[in-house]
C-alpha cells in the first residue's frame, strides 16, 4: 500500500465540508461579487507605469507613442478597476442601487486624480534624494527604494478611500505592506515632501494625521491607544497628529488621538509618547548605562556612562 492509499479521502473530505457548514463566514460559494487580489496587485502595478512612466515598462517609451502608452494603461485601468469597484460596492449596498453608474463615476474621478497624486509622489521623490546621503540619483529612489513604493500605494488608496470605495483599498495597502515592511492604513493623511528612511517595522494607523515635510526612521509606530472598544471606536480620532518639519527616529512609538507633535519636533530612537509635545521641542531617551566586561584574567568591570546630549530639551 502506497503512502498516497493509507489515507481516507472521502472521510477527510466530509470533514473539511462540514466545516465550511459550520464557519461560513470563511468560504466564498458561488460569490459573484469577490474582489480578485490577483487584478488588484495588477493594477497597483499598471497605476506604478502610469504615474512613473518609462521607469518600469518592459520596452523603450518614446515621446512620438506615449500618448499611445497612456491611453491602453487607461483603457485597461478603466476596465479592471471599474469592475472591481462594482463587486466592493456589491459586497456592501443593496441591490437596486444603480451600483455600476457609481462605480463607473468613481473609476472616472479617481483616475482624474492621478495627475495631482503624481505631483505630490514627485515632492516625495525629492524628500527621499536630499534627505538621504546614499541615494545617488532620484532615478534610484524611484526604482529600488521601499518607502517611495508603500507611499505611492498608500496615496492612491486614499484616494479611493475618500471616494468610499470598500476594501479594495485595504488590500492595496496591505499588499504594500506585505512588500516593504511598511503598513500604512488607507484612511492616514500624509502631506507633501514625506520621507521614509528605510522603512521596516514602520506603522500608520488609520486616522493619522501627517504634514508637509516630515521624516520617520524605521521602526516607528503612529498608533491608537486601545482598540479594546473594537467596532465602537470606528470613526473615532485613535491616532496622533504629526505637524510639519518633524523628524522622528528609528523604533519610536506615538500613542493616542489626542497627542499632537508640534512642528519643528525632533524626536530621538525608541522614545514611548502618549502626549503632546510642544513646537521646536527636541525629545530623546535618557542614554542607559553600559557595561563593558573586559576579557582578563580578573574579570574586572568597567563602567562607562555616555553623558545626556545638551541639545536635548525633553528627556524622557
Amino acid at each position: 500500500m502506497s503512502i498516497q492509499d493509507s489515507f481516507n479521502i472521502h472521510k477527510l473530505t466530509d470533514a473539511i465540508l462540514a466545516s465550511y457548514e459550520e464557519e461560513e463566514k470563511i468560504i466564498k460559494i458561488e460569490a459573484k461579487n469577490q474582489i480578485s487580489d490577483t487584478v488588484v496587485v495588477e493594477l497597483i502595478d499598471n497605476l506604478r507605469d502610469l504615474i512613473f512612466a518609462g521607469f518600469f515598462s518592459k520596452k523603450l517609451l518614446k515621446k512620438d507613442s506615449i500618448e499611445y502608452y497612456v491611453g491602453e494603461l487607461l483603457e485597461g485601468l478603466i476596465y479592471h478597476l471599474q469592475k472591481q469597484i462594482t463587486r466592493s460596492l456589491r459586497n456592501v449596498k443593496k441591490e437596486g442601487l444603480d451600483i455600476e453608474r457609481e462605480a463607473a463615476c468613481i473609476t472616472n474621478t479617481f483616475l482624474s486624480r492621478v495627475p495631482e497624486v503624481r505631483r505630490v509622489l514627485a515632492t516625495d521623490v525629492e524628500a527621499f534624494y536630499d534627505g538621504d546621503p546614499a541615494a545617488y540619483s532620484t532615478d534610484e529612489v524611484i526604482l529600488s527604494y521601499p518607502g517611495i513604493y508603500a507611499i505611492m500605494v498608500s496615496r492612491l488608496a486614499h484616494e479611493l478611500h475618500l471616494l468610499g470605495v470598500p476594501m479594495i483599498p485595504r488590500m492595496m495597502t496591505e499588499h504594500a505592506h506585505s512588500r516593504t515592511g511598511i503598513d500604512i492604513h488607507p484612511g492616514a493623511v500624509i502631506g507633501h515632501h514625506f520621507f521614509i528612511d528605510h522603512g521596516t517595522g514602520i506603522v500608520i494607523g488609520e486616522t493619522t494625521i501627517i504634514g508637509n515635510y516630515v521624516k520617520i526612521y524605521q521602526g516607528v509606530t503612529l498608533g491608537g491607544l486601545s482598540t479594546r472598544g473594537g467596532q465602537a471606536l470606528r470613526g473615532v480620532k485613535r491616532h496622533p497628529t504629526i505637524e510639519d518639519n518633524v523628524t522622528i527616529y528609528s523604533g519610536t512609538s506615538i500613542f493616542g488621538g489626542n497627542t499632537v507633535i508640534g512642528e519643528g519636533v525632533v524626536i530621538g530612537s525608541n522614545a514611548f509618547i502618549t502626549k503632546s509635545v510642544p513646537e521646536k521641542t527636541r525629545v530623546s531617551v535618557r542614554n542607559p548605562e553600559l557595561k563593558f566586561k573586559e576579557d582578563a584574567p580578573d574579570t574586572t568591570v568597567r563602567n562607562v556612562e555616555f553623558a545626556q546630549e545638551e541639545f536635548w530639551d525633553y528627556v524622557i
